[in-house]
């Protein structure tokens, strides 16, 4: 089939007529007034030859007059690809032999620069695109454009958004034109621009037909002829705008916070990983009185903080609260959501229905308790921490005799549920530290700035991830005669000899007998850990390898970093006490304690993987015994079920691949997303997106100073750590990182992230190699280009273009 009416066309024949003719389809079976066409198969592309005599039998039916051509791959308006402008089209065709020229450029366009780079963005298999061509009687319009029935730029769902010119729609979708823009929210407007108000009307009442037919937001393509007929040239999913949360039954609406970039993650939970991460999230905030619940919109994790905003003892410190973990933009978006009347208080309280329970005033007194005594003696906690965490890892391994897959099932099962007695001895040191970091700039204010406390902050003794990058430094100083191998040899190439047992010894088995539970994203059970696939651990080597001058070895620099830190906090002791005795000695001895316990904040998650490195093994198991019976296609699809999908697999027999198979799909889908709101309502708004834009002079890019420093040097822009080429001298620049992404920092000059608070975890690293950073910046990773030399200003919070 070569040629086949428009009329003719369903969605299912995607394959053959290609998205664009497809969705035209649709439109005309559900009585749309679509302009008539045929379309040009994949099937002709596929063999290379325009079926001359057909295409000229089905212009001639049109009325062989003006027509438009226009390309439908099979990869174009897809749920996650709308390939919008990547491919031709071709308007006024006049006449057989404009037309035939008109689909052979649009073949032609299959493959141009731009398309096959959008493909390759989207990891699109380029061998397995098909072009079709949309031929349509040209539509003359007086108007026309783009409707999108949820605002782009803000992710609102109740309102819809157009674009309108005169002419044709080329002008608007091309960028050629200034345009009439309209967000349609239901408020009645004057007729203005080239679009009435009932023309607006008539649009707002086709999204919402349109939309509701499809299941998901449209970005539609219109025309109004001179009649003032409205004509649908296409409609199509909005690819751009992040998954909505769920609905729920509350009638005002609710805010969610994202929580994954507090530990570094960016890319979206695996199921599995999501279904014990939200649970032990929610449970973790519990224990400290904050009851919260975690939400998955997009993969990601979403803490769901309406309650908290809307009771008024809440509110008042829920800002603050955000600065430590969270960060400055985070504190921005909820100061905006506290100042919305829809989140004003209610009465009484939400939070915690009235009075303090007994369990959380039992959990206040064990907090005061545990903080008090790691201050007074900070060097007997550390010891009964690293106690706690041995025994940690020692109970989590599983027995020997778990045999079956059903045994090892009731293991996981077992330990989801359990609440391990070690908590407290890891868990108040800890905070301890936090506090005593996190005070003194209050203490100190007026007498000493960021900069300087950060200072005080760096070379800390006692951080587990610092020990594990020093360590993977020594091994890479003793590859000794390997380091041409270590150097030329690509990273995969030598973690599959590693596995195999074929690589000469360098170290890397007892390196991983200590640090190989962790990966980047470990707290998702989903991702492999560095044992399984050494790549990035190899990469890492590889960059230290590159490292020749001897004042710029880690070591080195992590010793003046600390030899710094104890300078500044004499002298700024010596400062605080003679012009604020009182405040100073306190500020002194919080700082004190700062050096002594805040490095001991990574260990409470370096802990916690141990026994989650052993689900994980047990997991994967139960999946190579699903795998052989025929349940799984591979071992490791097991993590793209929940728990309670496995107990019904392994019990009952449910077959579970097409589950698996469209959560992959999701899930291949978000890991290309580009950015994830720090904040959402429930009407899909990014919060954000609706603050008012900072002044930013020209060339300066503004963030938040978190380490102190000024550097000048190429930028490095690294979307996955596990394979990075990173250069001495290089500025790293990155949406977020979490303690898989440290190695890098032994390399680099500076450290730029999209997201962050002060003290999380790479602030706190890089503070710790004395290399200065700057975090929140918004969109940076897509601001800077790789080799793009920058300047960054880790007191001013700033980073410079050159």
């Amino acid at each position: 089939m070569h040629v086949i009416p428009l009329s003719e066309v369903t969605s299912e024949m995607l394959d053959l007529v290609g998205g664009k003719a497809a969705g035209l389809g649709e439109l005309i079976r559900r009585g749309e007034r679509v302009p008539e066409g045929f379309c040009v198969t994949t099937e002709a592309y596929r063999l290379g030859v325009i079926p001359t005599a057909e295409v000229v039998a089905a212009y001639e039916r049109l009325g062989a007059g003006p027509v438009a051509v226009r390309s439908s791959a099979t990869a174009e308006d897809l749920p996650d690809a709308s390939f919008a402008g990547q491919q031709d089209t071709v308007l006024d065709v006049v006449g057989t032999t404009q037309l035939i020229a008109a689909i052979e450029k649009c073949w032609d366009s299959l493959h141009s620069d731009r398309a096959t780079a959008y493909r390759d963005a989207r990891q699109i298999d380029h061998r397995q695109v098909r072009m079709a061509v949309v031929v349509q009687r040209m539509i003359t319009p007086r108007a026309a454009g783009v409707l999108f029935t949820a605002n782009p730029l803000t992710g609102r769902r109740d309102e819809m958004a157009v674009d309108a010119a005169p002419g044709v729609g080329t002008t608007v979708v091309d960028g050629v034109a200034t345009v009439d823009h309209y967000v349609l929210d239901g408020v009645a407007r004057d007729d203005t621009g080239c679009l009435t108000s009932a023309h607006l009307a008539d649009l707002r009442a086709t999204g919402e037909r349109l939309q509701t037919h499809f299941g998901c937001p449209q970005d539609i393509e219109w025309a109004i002829d001179a009649d003032d007929v409205q004509w649908l040239l296409q409609s199509r999913p909005i690819t751009s705008l992040f998954p909505q949360p769920p609905a729920t039954d509350k009638p005002l609406p609710r805010v969610y916070l994202e929580f994954g970039h507090v530990q570094g993650m960016r890319q979206p939970v695996t199921p599995m990983g999501m279904s014990t991460l939200r649970t032990q999230i929610a449970a973790m905030l519990a224990s400290l009185g904050v009851r919260v619940e975690i939400v998955d919109i997009g993969g990601r994790l979403y803490g769901d903080l309406t309650d908290l905003a809307r009771d008024r003892s809440s509110r008042k410190r829920l800002v603050k609260l955000l600065a430590v973990d969270f960060g400055p933009r985070a504190q921005a978006v909820m100061q905006h959501v506290l100042a919305d009347p829809r989140f004003a208080p209610t009465s009484g309280g939400v939070t915690r229905g009235g009075a303090p329970t007994a369990a959380s005033l039992r959990t206040a007194r064990r907090a005061v308790v545990g903080i008090l005594r790691a201050l007074a003696r900070p060097d007997t906690a550390r010891i009964r921490m690293f106690e706690a965490i041995e025994q940690m890892r020692t109970r989590s391994a599983a027995p020997t005799d778990l045999g079956s897959a059903a045994d090892r099932l009731r293991f996981v099962q077992a330990r989801d549920a359990h609440a391990d007695d070690t908590a407290d001895a890891i868990m108040w040191p800890i905070v301890a530290g936090m506090l005593a970091a996190a005070l003194p700039a209050a203490l100190l204010k007026g007498l000493a700035g960021p900069d300087e406390i950060h200072t005080v902050l760096g070379g800390m003794p006692h951080n587990i991830t610092i020990e594990m990058d020093l360590a993977l430094w020594r091994l890479a100083q003793s590859a000794g005669d390997h380091r041409q191998l270590l150097l030329d040899t690509p990273p995969a190439e030598l973690a599959a000899r590693h596995l195999r047992g074929t690589l000469p010894d360098i170290g890397m088995a007892a390196f991983l007998d200590v640090y190989g539970h962790r990966g980047v994203a470990e707290v998702d059970l989903g991702v492999p850990r560095w044992e399984e696939d050494p790549t990035p651990v190899f990469a890492a080597v590889a960059n230290y390898l590159r490292v020749t001058d001897p004042q710029q070895a880690p070591d080195r620099r992590f010793r003046r970093a600390a030899s710094a830190a104890e300078t500044a906090l004499e002298d700024l002791t010596r400062r605080a006490r003679r012009r604020r005795p009182v405040r100073g000695t306190v500020a002194a001895f919080l700082l004190r304690r700062a050096r002594s316990l805040a490095g001991l904040r990574e260990a409470g998650k370096f802990a916690g993987l141990h026994p989650l490195r052993e689900t994980r093994r047990q997991l994967l198991l139960i999946g190579a015994d699903l795998h052989d019976s025929g349940l799984l296609d591979q071992p490791d699809d097991i993590m793209f079920l929940t728990l309670d999908e496995v107990h019904d697999v392994v019990h009952q027999g449910v077959d579970p691949r097409a589950t698996v198979t469209a959560r992959r799909a999701v899930h291949r889908r978000e890991l290309r997303r580009g950015s994830v709101p720090v904040a959402l309502l429930s009407d899909g708004t990014d919060v954000e997106a609706v603050l008012p834009a900072a002044p930013a002079a020209d060339g300066t890019l503004t963030g938040v100073g978190a380490s102190a420093g000024r550097v000048t040097g190429p930028a490095r822009v690294v979307q996955d750590p596990r394979t990075a080429h990173i250069e001495p001298g290089d500025v790293l620049v990155a949406a977020t990182t979490d303690p898989g992404w440290t190695p890098l920092f032994l390399t680099a000059a500076a450290l730029v992230t999209e997201t962050g608070a002060i003290m999380a975890h790479g602030p706190t690293v890089a503070r710790e190699y004395g290399i200065p950073a700057v975090i929140c910046v918004p969109d940076v990773t897509r601001t800077l280009r790789t080799g793009q030399v920058v300047t960054v200003d880790g007191a001013a919070g700033t980073v410079t273009l050159h």
